[in-house]
């Protein structure tokens, strides 16, 4: 049990995948200006992590390793990742069409999101079986929500402050992101 909890802490705050290892910077940025887009594009990307660390784990397990396939590792995971994107976009699309219209791009653009396949490819580098997998995938996607979400609420707060005409806008948000990311390496001190 220690080591599941460790495991997620590390996933979560210490090695938070985009302000530590800077993986899915994309939708950080561009899906961050409003704190319930940036949560309802965190809860996407949880999904679409958490059931492609199932599936390609079990590709890989099951399918490329056993017919010694293994070349074919980041194809097959590109086609596991775009097939949950997809039903996740229509889901999106039919059960909430203000977030699917406030998403935009970045919705279908989660195909592409290096965090995800970054996260596919680390469970098998890892070495993680089926539930240690999925455990990590969940827990890295949550750490992505957690500091989408947090720099969303500090770009919402800046929309009302006093800046500078010359650091509005993208600058002041990227100023804002090196903070946060250096507000996160504090954790790195954190022995579990």
């Amino acid at each position: 049990m220690a080591e599941i909890f460790s495991l997620i802490i590390t996933a979560i705050l210490i090695e938070n995948v985009v302000l530590v290892k800077f993986m899915g910077i994309c939708p950080f940025i561009g899906v961050s200006k409003k704190t319930d887009t940036a949560l309802g594009m965190g809860m996407a990307v949880t999904f679409v992590i958490a059931i492609s660390s199932a599936l390609t784990y079990l590709a890989q397990t099951y399918i490329l390793d056993k017919l010694g396939l293994g070349y074919l590792q980041t194809i097959t995971f590109i086609l596991i990742i775009a097939s949950l994107v997809q039903l996740v976009e229509m889901a999106i699309q039919k059960l909430s069409p203000a977030l699917y219209s406030s998403l935009g791009i970045y919705l279908p653009l989660i195909t592409t999101n290096c965090a995800v396949l970054g996260v596919a490819i680390l469970n098998i580098q890892k070495e993680f079986n089926l539930i240690f997998s999925v455990i990590y995938g969940t827990s890295v996607a949550l750490g992505f929500t957690l500091a989408i979400f947090l720099f969303a609420g500090v770009r919402e707060r800046l929309e009302t402050s006093s800046i500078p005409k010359w650091m509005e806008g993208f600058p002041i948000a990227l100023v804002t992101a090196g903070l946060l990311a250096m507000t996160f390496l504090g954790f790195q001190g954190l022995s579990l």
